[in-house]
């Protein structure tokens, strides 16, 4: 498979880029998956934290160069893997089909279900042992590797999970039918 070019997250249109990530392998050291499913955030979305191009100690990897990972810590329990485009704009990383290094990904989850492993961001935080010292760390350099994957097949579309703003908004892409999703498309 071939790694990803640096300029696939430096295009404008944020959800294009949530869609092609479908299929793609995601490698994080010894553990890798397909990603299944994610969604996309522009600073013209209320749900993003970079909304309104306010720029914050927490946020500012989204406003620096493409192709950086932005992690965050939600609910004071959960990690997030974003992926950081153009514009301050960001696609959480919301599920993997596990691929590689699937002892390692059981061990930190205490899960024996594959199904399980990596369906939503935070168990896929855990599996991949993402934290907060990932955040700002070039996707393209160890212990990130991203490949072009599999053909991605059909891809669904809906309305995102766990927001209140703009909820209505249909930027939550996913691999049709994939039983590694975290939530099911209607």
């Amino acid at each position: 498979m071939k790694p990803l070019p640096k300029r696939f997250f430096a295009r404008s249109d944020v959800d294009q880029v949530a869609r092609e990530l479908i299929g793609v392998e995601l490698s994080v050291g010894a553990v890798s998956g397909i990603i299944v499913e994610t969604e996309s955030y522009d600073p013209t979305d209320a749900a993003s934290h970079s909304y309104g191009a306010r720029r914050t100690a927490r946020n500012a990897v989204m406003f620096g160069p493409p192709g950086h990972a932005y992690v965050y810590f939600i609910y004071g329990m959960y990690w997030c893997l974003n992926f950081v485009c153009t514009d301050a704009s960001a696609v959480l990383i919301r599920a993997l089909e596990p691929t590689e290094g699937l002892g390692i990904m059981r061990r930190r989850r205490g899960a024996s279900r594959d199904q399980l492993l990596c369906s939503g961001p935070g168990r896929l935080c855990q599996a991949l042992g993402i934290d907060g010292t990932f955040n700002g760390l070039s996707l393209f350099e160890a212990p990130f590797a991203l490949r072009r994957g599999t053909e991605a097949g059909e891809i669904a579309s809906g309305t995102r999970i766990g927001i209140t703003k703009a909820a209505e908004l249909e930027r939550r892409f996913g691999r049709a039918g994939s039983p590694y999703l975290s939530k099911r498309f209607p």
